[in-house]
């Protein structure tokens, strides 16, 4: 058997170390490691922001505008909101420091590296169950049509669409990190019905 040299082997150790690090102060992008709310009622918009910026500085990173992954439809008076639109223009790295996308055109299009090994919770560790990420969007980026973000991210009852984080599922759109499948009703025993928790994605605009 060959020997590996003491120099070789500290010198892999100091790099697996450092590709595992948590690194908050370089975090732009995670998915929540918790739920917001009951069900699809996350407070709105205002309310799914805030849980980001919470989880976001539990895990310390400090100072930095966070914004949920979540678009809403036209109501009240009120001009319908892009998910895309929200978060900046990148580019976004993960808790460990690892690019997810370098623009928005990336993060929406083949360039993304979002998925097992990357779609990180905020302290750094891998999402590995559920991976159905409330988005309410199109894969683009854009408000889904017609009954999809559980009445603006307000109540249990209606629908949302519903990403993989994982990118899992083999068969049409059931690849897609952000516009996956719709979910079978906006309560927590409905989003775990196909293997989900209420969880969305968190990126932050500076």
């Amino acid at each position: 058997m060959t020997r590996l040299p003491m120099a070789a082997i500290v010198t892999a150790a100091l790099l697996f170390a450092a590709c595992s690090r948590h690194m908050p102060d370089k975090m732009s992008f995670f998915v929540t490691s918790i739920p917001a709310g009951d069900g699809g009622n996350l407070g709105g918009l205002a309310g799914a922001d805030a849980h980001c910026r919470r989880l976001a500085e539990a895990a310390g990173s400090k100072g930095r505008q966070w914004r949920a992954y979540l678009s809403t439809a036209a109501e009240g008076g009120q001009a319908a909101v892009n998910a895309r639109d929200r978060i900046g223009s990148g580019p976004w790295f993960n808790a460990r420091g690892e690019q997810i996308a370098g623009s928005l055109d990336d993060l929406h299009g083949p360039n993304n590296t979002i998925g097992r090994s990357t779609a990180l919770i905020e302290t750094g560790e891998r999402n590995l169950f559920p991976h159905d990420m409330l988005t309410g969007s199109r894969a683009d980026g854009t408000l889904f049509p017609g009954d999809s973000t559980c009445r603006n991210w307000t109540s249990t009852s209606g629908y949302t669409m519903l990403g993989h984080s994982d990118k899992q599922g083999g068969m049409g759109t059931a690849n897609s990190w952000n516009s996956a499948h719709q979910s079978e009703g906006c309560t927590l025993a409905a989003f775990r019905a196909t293997g989900g928790g209420g969880l969305f994605y968190c990126f932050a605009t500076d």
